[in-house]
């Protein structure tokens, strides 16, 4: 009897500390998580035109122009580049650009008006290996302020497919229009 109660004593410690060793490492929540908007926006919707993929970094207190430097590329987010796709040819920014994938990288500036670059790289971590000869178009992307401080970056699409860019009290527009 004591030698059945020993060994049940011995598979149940081993079982209770083997459980750890077999566990799933689950990473942790990403501090800048992924995120991505499309238009239409409706989830009923299936016949998308596009879809824009990207990283949503957070002010934390920190300042813009820390996080999206003035005057150099950045890439339009946190962590890998922004991707937009379009399942369509469309016009962006007045510009024709075709049905496909792209990285989205910006150029802010301290006043007026940011840079808006559609990119052939693809999976492409930061702006790091940003090279101008991959670029598609560049266009013109209308800054304005918003009344409320947004507090991690966000893109989402208008009802007419502009696509808004927000962060902090910055907002950087780009016309969008689907070729018919």
């Amino acid at each position: 009897m004591k030698k059945s109660v020993l060994a049940i004593a011995i598979f149940a410690i081993t079982l209770i500390s083997s459980t750890d060793t077999f566990a799933q490492k689950w990473k942790k929540l990403d501090a800048s998580p992924m995120d991505a908007s499309t238009y239409p926006d409706n989830w009923r919707e299936s016949n998308k035109v596009l879809k824009v993929v990207y990283g949503r970094p957070q002010l934390k207190g920190r300042d813009l122009a820390k996080l999206a430097p003035v005057d150099k590329i950045w890439r339009t987010g946190a962590n890998e580049a922004a991707e937009i796709t379009f399942y369509k040819d469309v016009v962006f920014g007045g510009k024709q650009v075709k049905a496909g994938t792209y990285s989205l990288f910006t150029i802010p500036v301290a006043k007026g008006d940011w840079t808006v670059i559609l990119s052939t790289a693809k999976n492409v971590w930061g702006h790091y290996t940003y090279k101008e000869e991959e670029d598609v178009v560049r266009v013109s992307g209308v800054v304005s302020n918003s009344s409320e401080s947004i507090e991690a970056f966000s893109m989402m699409f208008d009802e007419d497919m502009t696509l808004k860019m927000g962060w902090a009290n910055t907002v950087v527009s780009v016309p969008i229009t689907a070729e018919m």
